[in-house]
């Protein structure tokens, strides 16, 4: 398929480079849509508070649909995180505690690439936003919107580690050019610490070849930053939201949520490597 061309391996941070102490400010980051960043990232932060840690987690799409995976409705929600960025609201006043805590969406979001473009260092908002916070939390977790817009450059900019949810297609599997082409960017003029800490098969079914087949291509071109989990499909992860809960309060014992328990273990052994390093 030629893809050796089309993937060339992400910056990784090298051995034995130190990883920044304090909060992690991971981002949930991929320009397609539906490859189950929402779901990932609501998931992954409970089960990462299940294992003891403080976790925020951060909408920063204008679909709102990890507020409303919380039983939130963006469209009645009076402050969000447009007017944290837009207009320098305190974010602590957007923030809801649900099963953790949640910084809301709200549809206003949409003009805020707009509504920020004129703003004298606009790449950096969400940046400032979190630094009265950040040492409330051990983790935060970013939702973007699936676009490489100035929303997901403010999630950049405030990263320490993007995560990457990759649909196991092929052409979902090119989109990582674009998006290491775009942190290349952002590491030279804004951020030059973020990189790609790893990345996520979704939407897996062991069934279909064309599955399978993309799924070895990823670890053949990425090796180790593959997660070894993946999030097979269910309908629990369409269900779970309805009633405004991660999978893991939904159905604690089921298949679902083992996935995402695995996955929170793996990241959070990657995240002690680096600390160590």
């Amino acid at each position: 398929m030629g893809l050796a061309r089309l993937l060339p391996r992400p910056n990784v941070r090298p051995a034995g480079a130190a990883s920044p102490a304090g909060t992690e400010v991971i981002v949930l980051a991929n320009q397609k849509g539906g490859v189950a960043k929402t779901t990932t990232t609501l998931n992954l932060g409970v089960a990462f508070a299940e294992h003891g840690h403080k976790v925020l987690l951060v909408d920063l799409d204008p679909q709102g649909n990890l507020t409303m995976s919380q039983g939130l409705n963006p469209d009645t929600i009076e402050q969000s995180m447009f007017d944290v960025l837009v207009h320098r609201l305190p974010i602590e006043q957007v923030i809801e505690t649900r099963e953790v805590d949640l910084a809301v969406s709200s549809i206003d979001l949409a003009g805020a690439d707009m509504a920020l473009s004129s703003q004298i260092g606009r790449e950096r908002a969400l940046e400032k936003a979190l630094a009265p916070i950040k040492d409330r939390y051990d983790y935060i977790f970013v939702d973007t919107p699936p676009s490489l817009g100035l929303l997901t450059i403010n999630a950049f900019v405030a990263a320490t580690g993007v995560l990457v949810p990759v649909q196991t297609e092929y052409l979902s599997l090119r989109g990582l050019v674009q998006l290491e082409n775009t942190l290349q960017m952002v590491r030279e003029n804004l951020n030059p610490r973020v990189e790609i800490i790893g990345i996520l098969p979704t939407m897996y079914d062991r069934r279909l070849t064309h599955s399978r087949e993309a799924d070895e291509i990823l670890r053949e071109n990425f090796g180790d930053l593959v997660y070894n989990t993946r999030i097979r499909k269910t309908v629990r992860y369409a269900e779970a939201p309805v009633k405004g809960q991660s999978v893991l309060s939904y159905e604690p014992t089921g298949e679902a949520a083992a996935m995402y328990r695995d996955l929170a273990k793996e990241v959070l052994g990657g995240q002690k490597s680096r600390q160590h390093a």
